[in-house]
């Protein structure tokens, strides 16, 4: 993340745009540009080696006047608690567009994962669940993965909130194991949503998503799995990039091979030779149909947005577009299909596993792959509807749709007391 973006001021902005719309009273955006809760904990751990490390760690609930907060748990050295509240915020957003019973949170903790054998990790996880775990609950707030967690770091939470409570209580997060009460389909989710996206936003703009030239940046869970998913529905995946540099072949890149032979390995993907290496800012800049930047916040900002040749942006990453380069790829009518919309399979299908997870009763995938994909599409045909009627960009768009069902709930059930 860069440190000089201000994601939380980012976050507020957009609400501010969706609340002038809306023509929103003044004390409901107070509280919808806030959060119900944050929590900071600072916590030991017992090192490999005997040493005591201390750790801060957050859980930011942002509003859960549509139902329980959810949202994923970052691993990341750059992590802070402004940031941690906007990504909170943003989940609140993509629920409500998807129309799923959800408000948002997130949680993080500042670690750098690549430092810290399996065992620390574990032991890390386990005791930053035991100092947030007044706050969650599968009818409170259910987390998931994020970037530096997996399902791996999920059954550790699920195991320790368990241990805690005396009962397995597979529903405190998703993004489980299947055999510890995950869902099928759900690794794949966010990714296979992304792409649900952008063959519709591909469709409003004419272009065939079959032999569309598409450049992805992030290779992991949600860009390996874009990018594989295009490949499979006829697109020419020509540039990926991951944390460590990119590489662009214009006759098309072997996802699969990528996928099993290079991703993880020291060198990352640049070891694959049969193409030009470039690097992460040059690959945003590529000449593509598509474009999916699906790494971190504030990629695309003033300074290169001018420079983009994409003629469709479909946001895989949370906040990847600044609101400076919002306006500048709006006024060269380049269509951006923004976070809250196009990265909303991984919360669709986390709630898929958490109804499963309540019922103990589980679905098979093409179920779930099924009804993720009608989700999406129902979502996008309405966000592509209310763009029209505003006359606006896809973002405000979504905004407007998120805001106000979040708002009409607050309405609805009053302010307490």
């Amino acid at each position: 993340m860069s440190t000089h973006v201000d994601v939380l001021g980012m976050a507020r902005e957009q609400l501010a745009v969706a609340a002038q719309y809306l023509e929103l009273d003044e004390g409901l955006h107070q509280v919808l540009s806030r959060p119900m809760k944050q929590l900071i904990v600072n916590f030991p751990v017992v090192l490999d080696n005997g040493e005591v490390m201390v750790f801060e760690g957050y859980r930011v609930q942002h509003n859960s006047s549509r139902g329980p907060t959810k949202g994923g748990i970052r691993y990341h050295p750059d992590v802070d608690v402004n940031e941690t509240t906007a990504l909170a915020m943003w989940m609140t957003w993509k629920c409500a567009v998807a129309n799923i019973p959800y408000g948002g949170a997130k949680g993080s903790v500042k670690v750098d994962t690549k430092q810290f054998s399996r065992r620390e990790i574990e032991k890390l996880t386990r005791r930053y669940v035991t100092e947030i775990n007044m706050i969650l609950g599968e009818r409170s707030d259910i987390p998931a993965p994020d970037i530096g967690t997996n399902a791996q770091v999920m059954a550790w939470i699920m195991d320790t909130f368990s241990m805690q409570k005396g009962y397995t209580v597979p529903g405190v997060v998703t993004g489980k194991p299947v055999d510890l009460g995950g869902s099928l389909g759900r690794v794949e989710a966010t990714g296979r949503g992304v792409i649900v996206a952008a063959e519709e936003a591909a469709k409003s703009l004419g272009i065939n998503f079959e032999g569309a030239r598409v450049v992805v940046q992030g290779f992991g869970n949600v860009g390996s799995v874009a990018a594989k998913i295009a490949a499979e529905n006829g697109a020419k995946v020509v540039g990926i990039s991951d944390a460590l540099g990119g590489i662009y072949n214009p006759n098309g890149l072997p996802v699969e091979e990528l996928i099993n032979r290079y991703s993880g390995r020291e060198g990352g993907i640049r070891e694959y030779k049969d193409a030009e290496a470039v690097s992460n800012d040059q690959l945003l800049e590529l000449d593509c149909d598509i474009l999916i930047p699906a790494a971190i916040a504030a990629q695309i900002t003033k300074d290169n947005a001018k420079k983009i040749k994409a003629k469709l942006i479909v946001e895989g990453a949370n906040g990847p577009c600044t609101p400076d380069a919002d306006h500048i790829l709006s006024d060269k009518g380049i269509l951006v299909v923004p976070d809250i919309l196009a990265n909303s399979g991984g919360v669709i299908v986390s709630y898929f596993e958490w109804v499963q997870d309540l019922q103990n009763f589980f679905w098979e995938e093409d179920q779930v792959n099924d009804r993720l994909t009608k989700i999406m599409r129902h979502s996008y045909a309405h966000v592509d509807y209310t763009m029209k009627q505003h006359k606006t960009d896809m973002r405000t768009a979504a905004l407007i749709i998120g805001v106000k069902r979040v708002a009409d709930a607050t309405i609805r059930r009053g302010i307490f007391p």
